[in-house]
C-alpha cells in the first residue's frame, strides 16, 4: 500500500510541473474581412503563399494566411504589458508591435512601450522576419517574458518598427516562435530554449492541443503532455531536420490509392499554418479525389451536403498511418464548405498545419528531436 501512495504522490507532484497556456480560438482575418465586405478585394492583392516563411528569399512578397484562429496571451516587462500571440512551431523568434511602429498593423494592435518597463534592455541589432502572412522589421531587445505562468528572464525579442499590411487584419498582436534556434533570425535564443536552460520546465518538451469547434479548451502545455487531450498511445517520429519540426512522410492515400507524396516527401508540423499544404499538383489531385472544385484562388469548395459521404485521407508518417476524416478536413461557414488542403506551389515540401493538429495532439520534444502524435480527445 505504501509503495502505491509514493507512486501516486509522485504522479501528483509531476502533474503540477505542467504549465498551461490557454489558447483562444478567435476570429480569423477571413471572417473579419468578409464581415467588412473587403475580403474579395483583399485576397486579389495578397495571394496565399504559405511556403514564404520556409523559403526566406528576402523579397517583400505580401501573402495571407487568412484562417489562423488560435491565440494566447503573454506578457512582457515589469510591470507586465499583455499581448496576444500566435504560438508558431514554424518559426523561432518572439516579437510584438511597439510604440515606435507607425504601420497600420501597429495602430490597431497593442504596442509595447519600453519606457514603461524597469527590466527592459535594448539590444544592438535590427531584426527582419518573413512569414507566410507578410514581414516585420524592428529592433532586438530583452526583458522578462511571462508565458503560461512561467517567467523567463532576459528573453531577447523583437519590437516591431514596421509591419506588413496584411497583419492589420490579424487578431494576434505578435508571434511567438517555438521552432529551433538554428532558424532564428540573428540566432536569438528562443523562448522555449530559455525555459529549459533556466530550469523552468520539468521536461524539454511542449505539446499542443487544438480543439475543433469550441472557442475554449485549446492549449499549449509546456514541460510535458496532458493525457486528457488524447486517446491511445503517442507515436514518436524522429525529425529529419531539427530546424522546423520536419519529418518524413511516406505517402498520402485515399481508399488505399496513393494520391500524393508518391515515393515519399518531407513534411513540417506547423501550428502557425492553418491548412494542410502541399505541392499544387498533389493538392489538386487530392481535392479532385474528394470531389472538390478549385476556384481561381486555389480554394477547393465542396457541397456541404456531401461531407458524410466523402472519403478519409490517410497520411503515412515514418511508417505510421494518420487518418483525417472529411469532418476534420472540411470547414463550414456561412459562405459554404471548403477543404483544408492548400496549394503550396512547386516546392515539394508539405505543411501539416492546424487542420491536421486538431485531429492529432502534437508533442514537440526538442531534446530527443522528435514529434509525438496521438489521436485528439
Amino acid at each position: 500500500m505504501m509503495k502505491w501512495l509514493v507512486v501516486l504522490s509522485a504522479l501528483v507532484a509531476f502533474s503540477e510541473c505542467l504549465h498551461r497556456m490557454p489558447l483562444i480560438k478567435g476570429k480569423t482575418a477571413r471572417q473579419t474581412l468578409q464581415e467588412q465586405g473587403k475580403w474579395e478585394e483583399f485576397r486579389k492583392h495578397y495571394p496565399y503563399n504559405p511556403m514564404a516563411k520556409f523559403y526566406q528569399s528576402g523579397t517583400e512578397s505580401m501573402t495571407n494566411d487568412a484562417d489562423l484562429s488560435y491565440y494566447g496571451v503573454i506578457s512582457i516587462g515589469t510591470p507586465p504589458q499583455s499581448f496576444t500571440v500566435i504560438f508558431d512551431t514554424g518559426s523561432s523568434n518572439l516579437w510584438v508591435p511597439s510604440v515606435y511602429c507607425s504601420s497600420q498593423a501597429c495602430q490597431n494592435h497593442k504596442k509595447f512601450n519600453p519606457q514603461q518597463s524597469s527590466t527592459f534592455k535594448w539590444g544592438d541589432q535590427q531584426l527582419s522576419i518573413q512569414y507566410g502572412t507578410g514581414s516585420m522589421t524592428g529592433y532586438l531587445a530583452s526583458d522578462t517574458v511571462e508565458v503560461g505562468g512561467i517567467s523567463v528572464a532576459n528573453q531577447v525579442f523583437g519590437i516591431s518598427q514596421s509591419e506588413a499590411a496584411f497583419m492589420a487584419s490579424m487578431a494576434a498582436d505578435g508571434i511567438l516562435g517555438l521552432a529551433f534556434q538554428s532558424i532564428a533570425s540573428d540566432n536569438v535564443v528562443p523562448v522555449f530554449y530559455n525555459m529549459v536552460q533556466q530550469g523552468l520546465v520539468s521536461q524539454p518538451m511542449f505539446s499542443v492541443y487544438l480543439s475543433g469547434n469550441s472557442e475554449q479548451g485549446s492549449e499549449v502545455v509546456f514541460g510535458g503532455t496532458d493525457s486528457n487531450h488524447y486517446t491511445g498511445q503517442i507515436t514518436w517520429i524522429p525529425l529529419s531536420s531539427a530546424t522546423y519540426y520536419q519529418i518524413s512522410m511516406d505517402s498520402v492515400t485515399i481508399n488505399g490509392q496513393t494520391v500524393a507524396c508518391s515515393g515519399g516527401c518531407q513534411a513540417i508540423i506547423d501550428t502557425g499554418t492553418s491548412l494542410i499544404v502541399g505541392p499544387t499538383s498533389d493538392i489538386n489531385n487530392m481535392n479532385s479525389w474528394v470531389g472538390a472544385s478549385t476556384n481561381e484562388y486555389g480554394e477547393a469548395t465542396v457541397n456541404c451536403q456531401n461531407i458524410q459521404s466523402m472519403p478519409d485521407v490517410t497520411f503515412t508518417l515514418n511508417g505510421h498511418a494518420f487518418t483525417v476524416p472529411a469532418s476534420a478536413y472540411v470547414s463550414q461557414s456561412s459562405y459554404g464548405c471548403m477543404t483544408g488542403f492548400g496549394q503550396g506551389g512547386s516546392q515539394q515540401l508539405w505543411i501539416l498545419g492546424d487542420v491536421f493538429i486538431r485531429e492529432y495532439y502534437a508533442v514537440f520534444d526538442t531534446q530527443a528531436q522528435s514529434v509525438g502524435l496521438a489521436k485528439s480527445a
